[in-house]
This record gives C-alpha cells, sequence and structure tokens, in this order.
C-alpha cells in the first residue's frame, strides 16, 4: 500500500474539508468520515492522500508547510512493527561480531567497489547510529541519510571524517570519526564524478551511487552465512533478515542502558527494599539524552527505540541487574553484553543486585 495507489483526496470546502474518492464522488459514509477525523491531518497539508481501505498499513499521506511528505500509519501495524523490530535485538546481537569482522575485511585499498564502499556505509551506521538514508526523502523532503549525502556533506582531513548534513525532520546531523581506511574510502568516492558521496565503481567500471537495498543486502547475506554456519545456533528467530536501521536500535537500547547505570537509577532501587521505581524527571533526562544522540523526538525515542525491557528496568522495582551472558561473544562491547544479557530469557539469566563497576 502506497500513495501512488488509488485513493480518496482532500478537498478544501469553505472552513472545512469533503473528500473526494477515486470514482470522483464524494465521501459520505459516517465511519469512513470519523476514521479520517482520527487521522488528524493537520489543515496546513497539501496534496492529501487517503487509503480507502481502513485496513491498510499507510493511512494518509500529505505535504506540510515546508513541502516535507508526511506519514499516518494504521496504530496496530505501527505497534506489530515496533514489537518485532524490538524481538530480534537479541539476534541482532548475536549476528553483530559476524558483520564487524566482514566490514574489517571489505574494508581493502583499491578502487571503490560495491562491497568496499558498503562496508564503510555500516561501520558508520555501527559508530554513528545515524540513519540509512533513501532516495524517497532526500528528493521530497531535502533531508538525508549515510546512503544520500552528497559530497559537501562530508570532509575528510589526515584521517578523520566529519559529517554535517539535515536529516529526517530537518534536524542537523553531525558526525565525526577517526578510521583511515573509512577516511580514505570516502575521499576516493569523492574523486568521482557526480554530487553522490557514496559511489562505487561496476565490473564494466560504470560509476552508481550506493541506495540502502545494497547496504542491506549486505547485511543480510553476511547473516545468513553466519546463521549457516553456527553462529547462532542457539537462537531459532529469524535473525538473518536484518536491516541497517536495526543498529540504530541496538545502539540506543544500548547506549540508554549505559545512562541507567551511570546514573545509578537502577542502583538506588536495588539498594531499597520497597523499591520507589526511578523518578518520572531522571528518567525523562535519560530518554532526552538518548533522543539527542539520535536526534529523534524524545516522545519517538522512547517508543521506538529504546527497548522496553531498558525502560522496565528503570521503571519496574525489584528488577536484576543485567549481567553478561555466561558465553560472552567476542566483538562485542562490554555494555553491549550487558545489554544481550539483559535480552536473556530469565531462565538462562545470571543476575546481580548490584550495578557493574
Amino acid at each position: 500500500m502506497n500513495d501512488r495507489m488509488p485513493g480518496w483526496r482532500r478537498v478544501r470546502r469553505g472552513k472545512g474539508f469533503s473528500y473526494v474518492a477515486q470514482d470522483g464522488k464524494p465521501v459520505r459514509d459516517a465511519q469512513a468520515l470519523a476514521r479520517i477525523r482520527k487521522l488528524a491531518i493537520p489543515p496546513a497539508y497539501v496534496d492529501v492522500w487517503i487509503c480507502p481501505d481502513p485496513q491498510g498499513h499507510l493511512q494518509a499521506t500529505g505535504r506540510d508547510a515546508r513541502g516535507r511528505k508526511q506519514y499516518r500509519y494504521h496504530p496496530q501495524w505501527q505497534e506489530q512493527r515496533k514489537q518485532v523490530k524490538f524481538d530480534r535485538m537479541r539476534a541482532f546481537g548475536r549476528h553483530l561480531p559476524a558483520i564487524r569482522r566482514a566490514v574489517a575485511r571489505d574494508l581493502k585499498p583499491g578502487r571503490p567497489q560495491l562491497d568496499t564502499v558498503v562496508a564503510a556505509i555500516v561501520w558508520l551506521l555501527d559508530c554513528t547510529a545515524l540513519r540509512i538514508g533513501n532516495d524517497e526523502y532526500s528528493e521530497s523532503n531535502g533531508s538525508y541519510g549515510l546512503t544520500t549525502l552528497r559530497n559537501r556533506h562530508a570532509q575528510v582531513h589526515a584521517g578523520e571524517l566529519t559529517l554535517s548534513f539535515k536529516g529526517k525532520s530537518g534536524v542537523l546531523q553531525q558526525a565525526r570519526v577517526s578510521d583511515r581506511a573509512v577516511a580514505r574510502i570516502v575521499k576516493r568516492c569523492q574523486e568521482l564524478p557526480g554530487q553522490r558521496l557514496f559511489q562505487f565503481i561496476d565490473d564494466e567500471g560504470e560509476v552508481h551511487h550506493v541506495r540502502s537495498e545494497h547496504v542491506n543486502d549486505y547485511i543480510r547475506r553476511i547473516c545468513g552465512k553466519a546463521a549457516a554456519h553456527g553462529a547462532d545456533a542457539g537462537d531459532t528467530s529469524d535473525g538473518p533478515d536484518f536491516s541497517a536501521k536495526d543498529f540504530r536500535t541496538w545502539h540506543a537500547s544500548v547506549y540508554a542502558l549505559e545512562l541507567a547505570l551511570e546514573l545509578a537509577l537502577t542502583a538506588g532501587k536495588a539498594a531499597s527494599q520497597e523499591g520507589a521505581g526511578t523518578s518520572a524527571a531522571a528518567l525523562n533526562a535519560l530518554v532526552t539524552q538518548v533522543a539527542r544522540r539520535l536526534g529523534n523526538t524524545c516522545a519517538v525515542c522512547r517508543k521506538f527505540y529504546i527497548h522496553p525491557q531498558v525502560l522496565a528496568l528503570c521503571e519496574q522495582p525489584g528488577q536484576d541487574i543485567p549481567t553478561a551472558p555466561d558465553r560472552r561473544p567476542r566483538g562485542l562491547s562490554a555494555k553491549e553484553c550487558l545489554f544481550l544479557g539483559l535480552l536473556q530469557p530469565r531462565s538462562g539469566r545470571r543476575a546481580s543486585r548490584q550495578p557493574p563497576p
């Protein structure tokens, strides 16, 4: 379902609006009109498209005053999508070391071939948690992600890469990283013709820009090979179907857990027999810091990026402090191992009543 399919249009009528179906007739059904009102499409939006199907996952689109396309999704679809994203974090953490090994292998010198450039993008995803980007957002909203960056958005100097660009919702995104291999690849990409930053040369010598599909295919190919070789034999979930977006959820949740432990939110709770729980102000401060790092609003960050078990650790008294899994995966940081331990089923989790040092 997308807004290129036949749908209903919104038409200004006096101080209000009327709605026109695909056949040109006005929409008069009371339930349909109630559904449209519930979508709360702002009056300032133009080019409004409304899904005729009340169960469609995409319910409406429109353009705001700045010309950016905005979306209204079915709440049940949003909830299901969010839950699937969180449920796969344990499997993603198990596969992450294999992804990092493949990236390190593919960051090789030479001409910018597809796997080399994609490896640099995945390295940046993992290091910065920036959005992957897509052409539709870039063209319609003038906002960028890693795969849609232009040469002007990157500065390379002495092995250091600086990125500065307008991200989703017009939020300025900035990142500075130090890695000679990645900086060298970006510099070679900038030398190719065209304005797009991340481009590659195919076997025929033709230049193409990297799309988000290239990055997702690379990630799935690595995870598929790892699963085939038993890298995650203890996890029966559909792990290999990961995408670039999983990095953002993973790092938001790991950072939130790190903040919870650093701020002693859980330590104070563990020391109390009654367990009053974390204060709302402290928890809001935690979410604010994670949102600032991601460039999201606090509401979006809390609802879609911080794992519910991290929030529960802060909100609910009596929660055990997470400890790393008995078999600590190589290639994960200490904080990532703690997050992976938090996601283990309770029957296989070692508990601690004190936060780690």
